[in-house]
């Protein structure tokens, strides 16, 4: 029977990663059948408290969405009407996105106004139980938030070990990220290129995302220096808005003198342009420092690009070493090893593996998924 779903979470005009899953999620309930809009912010965070430049999108409005912006962080007058609001339109399922115990109070006030209807379903998808960078009042936050949902899903298992240490008892299932497939269809290397105006020939690897201290670019960029690396001619292109003070990125490269192998477009990446990223590397590092998942992953399943991990958190789970890419240790010598070691196996070794692996990454098992858990809720 088809469902009434609503997703509550970042979209568009606001810009990132939550928000361009959120709405390839609501396509997906939409093509499954079911009617489905999205209650997003009309302010997600408080000036300071966002590190980028802007938070808002220049890309057009997606197509056929219903997006709602109602929701103020901040203000908890605005909590108290969307929860009310929802309660009334009593929807089978509401998918919640959980990723910072910042928003904890208010959707946790949103919930408990919904949950008096004795109708709806609340499921959230926690991105991350406790957030990467520690602040007051996470704990009492995120326990507020967790007590108002009825079932869970995580994309990693470090976050359903964390979930656990604050929930032993609700439902909670494991699914893979869903392949990010909205980004346009995989082009050539050579035509990426050209949009960059960059050689056919060059030796060129990829960190994307937003910039900051737990993703691991400082490790990088010391691997960057590696002699090894430095006489084979490999160039790093990084691509991602910095999320933190660009100041000592600069001067450790100044210190590497490692400007020549570097290529840095550091500003937001619109949606448009990412494929261009994607296509025109041999391969995507991630040398993070610690990780739950990383929508960075299946973005590169989606363009088939070879992936270097570090061997934290979830990530050497998605990343089987020498099949889809290659797992090292957070340190520059193991990141360098794992650069060579990719140019000596050959970025062709591993796209049978990334093809065979990419099968497992569908946004019709987490719908499928989502509903499974909601049927199973009792009411």
């Amino acid at each position: 029977m088809n469902k009434n779903v609503i997703i509550i979470g970042p979209a568009h005009p606001l810009r990132g990663g939550l928000a361009t899953f959120n709405q390839r999620l609501a396509k997906e309930f939409l093509d499954h059948g079911d009617d489905c809009s999205i209650y997003s912010f009309s302010l997600q965070y408080p000036s300071f408290l966002f590190p980028g430049t802007t938070q808002y999108s220049s890309e057009p409005a997606p197509k056929n969405l219903k997006i709602f912006s109602k929701i103020n962080s901040v203000n908890p007058l605005s909590w108290i009407q969307v929860g009310n609001e929802l309660k009334k339109i009593k929807p089978d399922i509401i998918v919640v996105r959980y990723w910072l115990p910042f928003m904890g109070p208010a959707l946790g006030k949103i919930l408990r106004a919904v949950k008096k209807n004795n109708h709806t379903k609340i499921i959230a998808i926690t991105d991350n139980i406790l957030p990467h960078e520690k602040r007051p009042g996470d704990i009492p936050f995120t326990k507020y938030f967790l007590k108002s949902c009825d079932a869970f899903i995580t994309m990693s298992e470090k976050v359903m070990n964390d979930l656990r240490k604050f929930e032993q008892t609700k439902p909670a299932m494991q699914v893979l990220h869903p392949l990010y497939d909205n980004f346009g269809e995989i082009i050539s290397k050579a035509e990426a290129r050209n949009f960059f105006g960059l050689d056919n020939d060059e030796k060129i690897i990829l960190f994307f995302g937003f910039i900051r201290k737990y993703k691991g670019l400082d490790i990088l960029l010391e691997a960057m220096a590696d002699k090894r690396i430095q006489s084979a001619k490999i160039k790093l292109l990084v691509a991602g808005e910095f999320y933190e003070d660009e100041k000592p990125y600069k001067e450790q490269i100044e210190k590497l003198n490692i400007n020549s192998s570097l290529i840095l477009k550091t500003n937001f990446i619109s949606d448009s342009e990412v494929k261009y990223y994607l296509c025109a590397a041999d391969a995507v590092v991630q040398p993070y420092r610690n990780a739950t998942q990383s929508g960075v992953t299946p973005l590169a399943y989606h363009f088939e690009k070879p992936m270097i991990v570090s061997n934290v958190g979830g990530l050497p789970n998605l990343v089987p070493h020498e099949k889809s890419g290659l797992v090292a240790e957070p340190d520059p010598t193991s990141i360098a090893d794992a650069i060579l070691r990719f140019y000596e196996l050959g970025e062709n070794y591993f796209i049978p593996h990334l093809r065979m692996e990419k099968e497992k990454y569908s946004w019709q098992n987490l719908v499928k998924t989502i509903t499974q858990l909601a049927d199973d809720i009792q009411k």
